[in-house]
């Protein structure tokens, strides 16, 4: 039991550290930065793009990544949502409230 738990933990990915994103919506696309701290499936950290600078929090299961954060002048939270994929790179969906949605890649800088 206690291997399959290890084995377990080992394919949980570790996303800690600073991120640079590109994102493409329908109303344009952007590059922003990310900084994340992961404490087992907890997530917490920092965004820095267009939108000013605002706290984050979300989860990390297996390979896949969740997290949240609110800017003040949007109608709702922005979401992101997608697959880690390896130690340096994650991609997947996001969602800036009621302005729009859109795909994300990102590499580890």
């Amino acid at each position: 039991m206690l291997a399959i738990a290890l084995a377990c933990a080992a394919l949980a990915a570790d996303i800690s550290g600073s991120w640079l994103f590109a994102v493409d919506t329908s109303q344009g696309s952007g590059s922003p930065s990310f900084e994340f701290k992961q404490e087992d499936e907890k997530l917490s950290g920092t965004y820095s793009g267009m939108f000013g600078t605002a706290k984050l929090s979300g989860t990390v299961k297996g390979d896949q990544v969740e997290f949240t954060f609110e800017i003040p002048d949007l109608d709702g939270k922005v979401r992101y949502k997608g697959t880690v994929e390896g130690p340096t790179r994650m991609k997947g969906d996001v969602e800036y409230g009621d302005v729009g949605k859109g795909t994300f890649t990102a590499k580890k800088k």
